[in-house]
């Protein structure tokens, strides 16, 4: 049975290699990206790949914080064959420019807990990709 768990885990993990979605995602809806994945963006030749969360200072959900912190998103554009680094923060949720795209913040998760440190490789980010 420990034998039979464990090859259960291993391709589970092989299965959730970083690779892009199937199909790329129209302008103007929303996508969900862990770290190191690439998402398309249907109708240009842009690619987003979202790269970490370097700094995560948001208040925790089972503490009373005076402000609400700020996360910080980083992430590549590559566009009309330029690639650029930008980042995004839930403390004041500005869009960024991008050549012809914009590039909002949507969601950041987990939701942090003072009990419990958020592993890099467990965040989601949401973005929303306009024009």
């Amino acid at each position: 049975m420990r034998y039979l768990t464990v090859t259960m885990c291993l391709l589970t993990v092989a299965a959730c290699g970083r690779s892009s979605p199937t199909s790329p995602s129209p302008v103007d809806t929303q996508f969900t990206l862990g770290p190191g994945f690439t998402q398309a963006i249907a109708g240009t030749d842009a690619k987003l790949i979202f790269i970490s969360v370097p700094s995560d200072s948001r208040c925790p959900a089972n503490a009373l914080c005076i402000t609400g912190g700020d996360a910080v998103v980083r992430f590549d554009v590559t566009n009309e064959g330029r690639s650029s680094t930008h980042e995004l923060h839930t403390g004041d949720m500005r869009p960024v420019k991008a050549r012809d795209l914009t590039i909002n913040l949507v969601e950041v998760a987990p939701y942090p807990f003072s009990t419990t440190p958020i592993p890099p490789g467990t965040y989601r980010v949401t973005f929303r990709v306009t024009r």
